[in-house]
């Protein structure tokens, strides 16, 4: 049986002079490692459509949109990344023909990303997988996956992210 090298890590800390931060350094290891197990599974996922999560979610942000596009700024700030992430997104998602850049209609600044037909349906099939294989399959119950994003967005809300 395997040990759990967190808690391992704990003790070490507790051993070390550091109990006052043992429990944060726990906490903040945990999260990432959760993350990497996540990031895995969602990345498994998502390797038949030749999609990172990164252009899967601007791909569902477009398809959710109300008129399927919007402008590239836009885009960068309702997913929290910066514009040349956007850009490099929208590149490759181009490339496979999931989206099309517009100009603006009305801003000869700004230019639309646009979600094709292709990639409406790329992404709706993408997101029947990630909810069958990894969304309703995270290793918790309901009621603790509940407990865990309450937790995760008071740290997020804490921390300035809304």
């Amino acid at each position: 049986m395997s040990r759990d090298t967190i808690a391992l890590a704990r003790a070490k800390w507790e051993d070390h002079g550091w109990p006052d931060a043992a429990e944060g350094m726990a906490a903040v290891t945990s999260v990432m490692r959760a993350q990497q197990i996540f990031q895995a599974r969602v990345d498994d996922a998502l390797k038949p459509f030749d999609l990172t999560f990164a252009r899967y979610e601007l791909l569902m942000l477009l398809v959710f949109s109300s008129r399927g596009s919007m402008p590239i700024k836009k885009a960068s700030e309702r997913l929290q990344v910066h514009p040349t992430s956007i850009t490099n997104a929208v590149d490759r998602l181009q490339s496979e023909g999931l989206v099309v850049r517009r100009p603006h209609p009305t801003d000869g600044r700004a230019t639309l990303v646009e979600v094709t037909e292709a990639g409406r349906e790329t992404g709706l099939k993408a997101t029947e997988v990630l909810n069958r294989d990894v969304f309703t399959q995270t290793g918790l119950t309901p009621r603790r996956v509940t407990t865990l994003v309450n937790v995760l967005e008071d740290l997020r809300k804490a921390s300035g992210d809304f």
